[in-house]
């Protein structure tokens, strides 16, 4: 039987506007045309921004527009993270290229998504918002498009050129114009990149060349990308001036972007490339150290982080393998400045116990506004030096592990792990992120492989995330089991972000799921909110995963993405649910960026602070806008 707990925090009034504002009524519809009132600058309302805020993004509102129903079509939009707190929006819809008409009564200053109930839904409707600052209107966003007799699908079709399947997504405002774009691999032999606009539109192709032919899982070939728990290939603005570049590591015989072609004199020396996001031209390449040479090419996983605190940094984890036996790791550090790519450090693991994983996460553990680098079993400090280990622990190799804000009551981060074939019988554990002190281990019988495991905030009845594995639910800040049957949980895949309440949904081989601690019930039998692949969506892999999941349009709701059957069709889902809750875009805070430049085993991305039922209001992000780079 499910534990009930007495206590239930209350939802703080900051993160819910009115229902009515969201869903307005026809008859309290004004028309009017917009007022032609210059834009304010990004930062302007806000404090002072400290000298070390970091460069991000200068992203547009992302409106988007998907039918939710017969008769209503979803329109939400971002919140940007230097948003004053009192900005509001217009919402304006033109049908069939006719007039705009506002579509909202009074200025929205609630949640930023509304229910448009009175669109002629058979010709085409366009939505584009106005903030309002101090009761004036600001410059319009960019329109979004709904085409005439649209499906009804929660879902926003990007079209591709023809190319073999895919396995990963990227994105990053590759042209400077506010949106995302989108860059993809392609698992063919040898292997490609391709990069695209937000609408489509082909930038460029890239050809990784003879050397991306084997694509063994361990030891593959010197420019193979994407295979196992590897990628070699991140998108972020590493020069922060306001257009992505996209980092992949190479060797002889790519071709980039641009038609030029990348020679040395040997298959295994390998470089990293700081490629031109709109034409993939190498705007400049360094040599991979040399250390482990001996033992042939070494694989690559990619992060981007803010080291110093305030610009980026692309981080590389790589390995490969010592004959037959255990594997060299050595991870570095790089700065792009704009035209050189500078090694900033390298660490090797040589003979130190510390268990790496199948995953990074590049995230701020002792919140001093410099950001660390984190594998399952250690972290490095932003200058590579370690900072601490977890084996004295007890903990080795394992597939997955978080850094979020699970106990909302405990000052920092915590961290949460599983273990595989741990000698031990340790299976689960959590600790401090900042010094890795433990707070609480499951151990069993036996040596058992634990494939997967999740946090998030599913049950309200606990303060704080719950974790979990295979071994029943615990509210994290305890240790404590939230469910007393072991037997009913989830299955511990994804955490997504999407029906617009504070607690977590649950993505799954194509199931978009709910858990209900009011009804618990077994991982196969849980509440559906969606099936991607009634959509056309193909998963990758045994486990159907998404190319990658993230908040990328649209509010603080986020999105996964997949391609179709035919491969020329990226599905991007996208909440079709209102919500009363005001977040500025995920895509603004630091942590939450960070990790979306990271693949790996496909794993959830986490803010910095408590996302959850009871939440505090978050603290602004210490962060300043790029320049457009349009």
């Amino acid at each position: 039987m499910h534990q009930q707990q007495k206590h239930r925090r209350s939802r703080v009034r900051w993160a819910v506007g009115t229902m009515a504002a969201v869903i307005a009524s026809a008859a309290a519809m004004i028309a009017g045309p917009p007022r032609a009132d210059a834009i304010s600058t990004a930062n302007e309302g806000r404090p002072a921004v400290a000298a070390a805020a970091r460069t991000m993004e200068n992203l547009d509102r992302a409106v988007v527009a998907v039918r939710s129903s017969d008769t209503d079509v979803l329109v939400t939009w971002r919140l940007l993270g230097l948003d004053p707190d009192d900005i509001g929006f217009n919402l304006y819809r033109s049908t069939g290229g006719a007039a705009s008409t506002k579509l909202n009564a009074e200025v929205l200053t609630g949640a930023t998504n509304f229910v448009d109930s009175t669109a002629d839904l058979t010709k085409t409707n366009s939505y584009r918002v106005r903030p309002v600052k101090g009761g004036k209107e600001q410059a319009s966003s960019k329109i979004f498009t709904l085409s005439a007799n649209h499906a009804k699908e929660p879902v926003v079709r990007i079209p591709l050129q023809q190319g073999g399947p895919i396995k990963f997504t990227w994105v990053g405002d590759l042209d400077g114009d506010g949106r995302y774009d989108y860059v993809v691999d392609r698992q063919t032999s040898p292997q490609q990149i391709e990069a695209y606009r937000s609408d489509g539109t082909l930038l460029w192709r890239m050809d990784m060349g003879p050397n991306s032919t084997d694509q063994n899982n361990i030891e593959g070939g010197s420019s193979t990308i994407d295979v196992g728990h590897w990628d070699g290939v991140t998108v972020h603005d590493l020069d922060s001036d306001g257009r992505a570049e996209v980092a992949v590591r190479i060797a002889d015989g790519v071709t980039f972007g641009d038609g030029e072609t990348f020679s040395y004199g040997d298959d295994t020396h390998q470089f990293i490339a700081i490629l031109d996001g709109r034409t993939g031209a190498a705007r400049a390449t360094a040599p991979v150290p040399g250390d482990y040479l001996a033992d042939g090419p070494m694989y690559a996983r990619f992060g981007v982080g803010y080291l110093d605190g305030s610009t980026p940094s692309l981080v590389a984890y790589m390995k490969n393998r010592v004959g037959d036996g255990g594997f060299n790791l050595m991870m570095t550090a790089w700065k792009f400045d704009g035209s050189e790519v500078v090694r900033q450090w390298k660490w090797l693991r040589g003979d130190q116990n510390a268990p790496d994983g199948h995953n990074t996460r590049i995230v701020d553990v002792d919140g001093d506004g410099k950001d660390e680098i984190a594998e399952i079993g250690f972290v490095l400090n932003g200058d590579g030096t370690l900072r601490y280990s977890l084996a004295p622990e007890g903990v080795i190799h394992g597939d997955r592990f978080y850094l979020a804000k699970m106990d909302p009551d405990r000052p920092g981060l915590q961290g949460y792990g599983i273990q595989q074939d741990n000698p031990s019988g340790l299976r689960e554990y959590y600790y401090d992120a900042a010094d890795g002190s433990m707070i609480w281990q499951h151990k069993a019988d036996g040596v058992a492989d634990v494939g997967r495991g999740l946090v998030g905030d599913i049950d309200p009845g606990h303060p704080g995330m719950e974790a979990w594995s295979f071994s029943g639910i615990y509210n994290a800040p305890t240790g404590k089991l939230a469910e007393s049957d072991t037997s009913l949980s989830p299955w511990p895949a994804l955490g997504l972000w999407w029906d617009g309440d504070l607690t977590m949904e649950l993505l799954n081989n194509h199931k978009l799921e709910k858990w209900n601690p009011e009804a618990p019930a077994a991982s196969n039998s849980l509440p559906r909110l969606l099936t991607t692949s009634k959509f056309g969506a193909v998963g990758v892999g045994s486990a159907g995963n998404p190319t990658m999941v993230g908040d990328i349009m649209g509010d603080w709701r986020e999105e996964a993405v997949y391609a179709d059957a035919d491969n020329d069709e990226l599905i991007v889902f996208t909440t079709d649910r209102p919500t009363e809750t005001r977040l500025y875009t995920l895509a603004h805070n630091p942590a939450y960026r960070n990790d979306m430049t990271v693949k790996g085993y496909m794993q959830s991305h986490e803010v910095d602070y408590f996302l959850g039922d009871g939440m505090s209001e978050p603290p602004s992000p210490s962060i300043v806008y790029a320049p457009s780079g349009s």
